[in-house]
């Protein structure tokens, strides 16, 4: 049994709220300069070039890419090996989120009752998805999701039968219906199969997936090439203001489900689309 004081947890947690809000991920960077390359439309090319001149900005100065930074999403992985001390976990995440976003001059997003809306001013608490995995370490992944494109994000309940087209209609209905409001490029995040709140869950988590990275389920892997070539054939473009880069990427992870039942969650992310991990 491996030990691990819930103060590295803290410290580690901190440093990624911060290193998260000022500097993308090398997978979108390097996709955000590629959809510079090839986008079609001048206006699209100087609104991408744009983009990548704050993202450069952001790094160089420590400036966070994006005014909205988030309310921080965490997906823990602890091995079953692992034993916590020092005190409570969940109480340790949050207060890296809480100096994170402090000491680092962060926004904070989070009230802390979704009707009196009295912020929180230190933009906890966060969300957070445990699992238990095998092994004697801890994998912390963390994505500060910003709500412009989290609330154009959706969850259809399908029937069986109307299969692979009903999730290709509900995919590109849901970004039609974002349009511009999602920030474009965007990245798709989406979940298919559990229950109402599993596709959800399961398409939030596709947002930290590399964009780098394919599915290794061939038909998936298929489907998510397919439906990001049709979403860029929408003519939504950058900044919602007509082009191809209406998406960067189309990111799929499945799932069990019930007979009855075919859910699918899509999650949107803007072109920031932040994530970062760390292993303890």
């Amino acid at each position: 049994m491996r030990e691990i004081n819930v103060g590295t947890v803290t410290d580690t947690v901190r440093e990624m709220c911060i290193s998260v809000n000022h500097e993308l991920s090398q997978d979108m960077k390097d996709l955000l300069c590629k959809a510079a390359e090839s986008e079609e439309s001048p206006l699209g090319r100087q609104i991408l070039g744009q983009l990548k001149d704050n993202m450069d900005i952001a790094r160089e100065d420590m400036i966070p890419i994006c005014q909205d930074t988030g309310m921080a999403v965490i997906f823990i992985e602890i091995g079953q090996e692992v034993h916590f001390v020092g005190g409570e976990l969940e109480d340790a995440i949050n207060e890296g989120v809480r100096r994170g976003y402090t000491d680092g001059y962060l926004r904070k997003s989070v009230v802390g009752d979704p009707l009196i809306r009295e912020n929180t001013k230190d933009n906890t608490p966060a969300i957070i998805h445990y699992s238990i995995v095998p092994g004697d370490s801890v994998k912390i992944t963390l994505s500060p999701k910003g709500f412009g494109s989290e609330n154009m994000s959706r969850v259809f309940m399908l029937k069986p039968a109307e299969g692979i087209e009903g999730v290709k209609n509900a995919v590109l209905t849901a970004v039609r219906d974002a349009g511009p409001n999602a920030c474009p490029p965007m990245v798709v995040g989406v979940g298919i199969g559990g229950d109402f709140e599993k596709c959800a869950i399961l398409a939030k988590k596709a947002l930290t997936r590399s964009v780098a990275e394919r599915s290794d389920i061939p038909y998936v892997r298929d489907l998510e090439a397919e439906l990001l070539e049709s979403i860029n054939n929408l003519g939504i473009g950058p900044a919602g203001l007509g082009g191809r880069m209406t998406a960067l990427a189309v990111n799929i992870e499945t799932y069990a489900t019930h007979i009855a039942g075919l859910p699918v969650g899509i999650n949107i992310c803007c072109h920031v689309n932040r994530h970062i991990v760390r292993t303890i």
